[in-house]
């Protein structure tokens, strides 16, 4: 047998065996992937959260511009909000908008509150009950802290734990 014929028959990596990744060094990009989506997750959970208020306080002012000109032709407040054609509008979290009409007989006893229990409109009461869906009269308990509401007769409309009378 030729020996010097054995010596030059090696087989050449090939370029894809050369170029491979290690187990190591994917299990590396892979905790590297990890970690970013720990970081990143929570941020866009934030910024969903803060998108979904603006668009319940920009329904809100809409909303109350509906009510007011109902109000304005006909000279009472709607019974309902199905009445100004919003009956069927749900916020972002898909709950219902909430509506009060204060200048009814029964309207001050489910009045929004503020923390020293004064109500915090005179006309009606416009709420959105929050990311939990669940609401209190008063603002400054815990289950009320998310809501975003229409306060002082229009003039703020925002969240809860951010109104100050």
């Amino acid at each position: 047998m030729n020996t010097q014929f054995m010596r030059s028959k090696r087989v050449p990596l090939s370029r894809f065996q050369k170029a491979g990744l290690t187990l190591i060094e994917l299990l590396l990009v892979l905790g590297l992937v990890g970690v970013l989506a720990a970081i990143a997750m929570p941020m866009y959970a934030n910024y969903r959260e803060r998108i979904n208020r603006s668009t319940a306080i920009l329904d809100i002012k809409v909303i109350q511009a509906l009510i007011a000109d109902y109000a304005g032709s006909g000279g009472t407040f709607p019974a309902t909000l199905a009445a100004v054609g919003n009956g069927g509008k749900l916020d972002p979290w898909g709950h219902a908008y909430q509506y009060v009409d204060l200048t009814s007989v029964k309207g001050h006893a489910n009045a929004r509150k503020d923390h020293k229990l004064n109500p915090i409109n005179s006309d009606f009461d416009l709420y959105s009950m929050g990311k939990d869906g669940l609401t209190k009269p008063q603002l400054t308990q815990k289950d009320s802290l998310d809501d975003i509401v229409r306060a002082r007769d229009g003039a703020f409309v925002g969240l809860a734990s951010d109104f100050s009378p």
